[in-house]
């Protein structure tokens, strides 16, 4: 996590997942990223999870996400 202006920032590298095969979740000040790759014969070929604990003064309904073009997960949330 890192501070970046009246933000915090988490940066995740999913280029190996499709947007619709990874599910991001906030609970009780933690953000979780879940990714999972799935073969054409139904058995997960890949899997990502990442946890992390968001500052005390973050604003939880503030949470927005962005995936870019190289497949980079931009995680931003309020202070």
């Amino acid at each position: 996590v890192r501070a970046q202006g009246d933000t915090y920032q988490v940066v995740a590298d999913v280029s190996q997942f499709e947007p619709p095969d990874i599910v991001v979740t906030t609970s009780n000040c933690y953000v979780t990223i879940q990714a999972e790759k799935v073969a054409e014969d139904g058995t997960v070929c890949d899997t990502f999870t990442h946890k992390c604990q968001l500052p005390e003064d973050t604003d939880p309904l503030s949470v927005s996400c962005t995936l870019t073009e190289t497949g980079t997960l931009v995680i931003t949330v309020r202070r």
